[in-house]
């Protein structure tokens, strides 16, 4: 099977490492990756903020970068989840109309697609923490995931997953709500934080890295004993 590999700006930004992990991941799961060097923003931030040309704009590109002739694989539930219930609106009663509902049934995150579309758990992980899931909105609102990364998670050697209370709840990641509102934002972000470190995780791990970046970002600002990790980065340790 052929994939097409959808790198979030943030991640080829800031964490290339767990793009790498991504197409690591997959391999191991007999997936052939392709990555096309031309990709772009989808367009998240534009229509959030409000710049809906822009964000068409640049759902045009992504649109013409991913056809969905082959399956689009993504190491975030956020950006999948915007591309699933925004494009709709962006181009309806568009030339690109037909070319976004292709994509929209063929677009997945990255562990609903290990876990219901290949059927693949067990990577051979290597873990040796105690860690507890943050659940994005991008996640569980608009994918309605939640149980892959725990399936994903529970066949990794050494882990050892606890729950955080509320683990439903926002951690105020997205960009514009931190511009507009910092003080609610950083408050939101530390219930999650807090939430975590009730449960003795040495480690937050989640679908979403711009959640996990939010987070950090307290996390350095009060200087706390835990981490954060995307799931790729976990079902990447311990093989080569």
């Amino acid at each position: 099977m052929l994939v097409d590999l959808f790198v979030p700006c943030y991640i080829d930004q800031y964490y290339p490492e767990t793009a790498k992990n991504t197409v690591k991941v997959l391999r191991r799961a007999g997936v052939e990756v392709d990555y096309n060097p031309e990709q772009t923003c989808c367009g998240r931030f534009a229509y959030n903020a409000g710049y809906i040309d822009d964000a068409k704009e640049l759902g045009d590109k992504f649109l013409h970068d991913f056809t969905g002739d082959n399956s689009v694989v993504a190491p975030t539930a956020s950006c999948v989840a915007y591309v699933k219930e925004c494009f709709s609106e962006l181009f309806f009663n568009t030339a690109n109309h037909l070319n976004f509902k292709k994509l929209v049934d063929n677009i997945y995150e990255l562990t609903d697609f290990l876990v219901n579309v290949l059927h693949y758990d067990d990577f051979g992980a290597v873990f040796p923490h105690k860690v507890t899931v943050h659940d994005s909105c991008g996640a569980m609102r608009g994918l309605g995931i939640g149980r892959e990364v725990r399936q994903l998670l529970s066949k990794v050697n050494g882990v050892d997953l606890v729950e955080m209370k509320q683990t439903e709840l926002c951690c105020g990641a997205e960009i514009n709500f931190k511009v507009n509102h910092p003080t609610l934002s950083e408050g939101m972000a530390s219930h999650k934080v807090r939430n975590a470190m009730n449960t003795g995780a040495e480690y937050i791990v989640s679908t979403d890295m711009s959640c996990l970046m939010h987070q950090q970002a307290y996390i350095d600002k009060q200087g706390l004993p835990i981490k954060v990790i995307h799931i790729a980065d976990v079902l990447a340790s311990g093989w080569e």
